[in-house]
């Protein structure tokens, strides 16, 4: 029972950890700071917090023609691209919205597990679907649902992220981890990632000085990076040690924790369209994750791929 209990609060800690990384990113784009470079310091931040965790460990990075892939993989599916599109999105949008859209990774996941041959069909999962397209159109159709129907338009935008997680799950879930644990692919994707992403960034005049003065976009961009890189590895260990079933309860505290570090940093208001979209994604997450066929205790120490 303690060991349980040291689980769900293990599972709170990172629920309102990843929560407050999209308010984290509103304020990081609120000087005008742009995605490349915004990327390009996550990268860099992400490499100095994984390189201390993976030596600590006493670990160190292959750099196999297969682990390479992987790293390629992620940096571009995993980071660049959904990232780009997200904080170009957080521009025009609310951030607890974005939170709550960010809670169709599992659901976008189902069909791309499908097309991919990484799952079965279940029809308690494609209501699951439903449910979430429902949440979407809730967002979308009503006249009063957004302070500005201007801000229309960037709501697919914020989708693109959702989309490029869930297939990016479920490219890991078919190809493997390669012998890598979820830290040392993650820093070897902020490597590769690093790299790509500087000349993009200085080649679109992007490029953010780590020189001071420094405001409140640089040291949320920091801060947002180091919470990112923590929680990231900490997910992997609880669900090395809890199980996948149990750890994948952190999407209702993700999106929950995301409206309301909104609310009291931003001070965001919402109207009751998208509260009911966000009861409605909450049904879909829990109609389309896996079904538990063991407890939090048996479970414990199996790997997650």
């Amino acid at each position: 029972m303690n060991l349980r209990l040291g689980f769900i609060l293990i599972l709170i800690v990172l629920g309102a950890g990843w929560g407050i990384t999209q308010p984290l990113a509103k304020l990081a784009v609120s000087t005008g700071y742009r995605a490349p470079g915004l990327v390009f310091w996550q990268f860099v931040v992400g490499i100095i917090v994984l390189s201390a965790i993976t030596f600590a460990k006493g670990k160190r990075l292959p750099w196999g023609r297969a682990q390479v892939g992987l790293y390629v993989m992620v940096a571009f599916i995993g980071t660049i691209l959904p990232n780009s599109a997200s904080y170009e999105a957080i521009r025009h949008v609310p951030s607890g919205l974005l939170s709550i859209l960010l809670s169709t990774v599992p659901m976008l996941a189902f069909p791309v597990a499908l097309m991919l041959g990484v799952d079965r069909f279940s029809l308690i999962r494609l209501a699951g679907l439903a449910c979430g397209l429902a949440g979407v159109l809730l967002i979308v159709a009503p006249e009063a649902s957004l302070p500005d129907r201007a801000m229309l338009v960037f709501v697919p935008l914020a989708l693109i992220a959702p989309l490029f997680y869930a297939l990016e799950g479920n490219l890991l879930a078919k190809l493997g981890m390669q012998g890598l644990d979820a830290v040392q692919l993650l820093l070897g994707a902020s490597v590769i990632g690093a790299v790509v992403s500087a000349p993009i960034a200085l080649a679109t005049g992007t490029f953010i000085s780590p020189l001071p003065p420094y405001s409140i976009a640089d040291f949320s961009l920091v801060a947002s990076g180091v919470v990112h890189g923590l929680v990231y590895a900490t997910y992997f260990w609880l669900v090395a040690r809890a199980g996948p079933v149990f750890a994948v309860q952190v999407s209702y505290l993700v999106t929950g924790f995301g409206v309301f570090w909104a609310k009291l940093i931003l001070d965001e208001s919402y109207s009751v369209w998208i509260w009911a979209a966000m009861a409605l994604m909450f049904v879909g997450v829990f109609l389309v994750q896996p079904r538990p066929n063991a407890s939090v205790d048996s479970e414990s120490g199996k790997s997650h791929a």
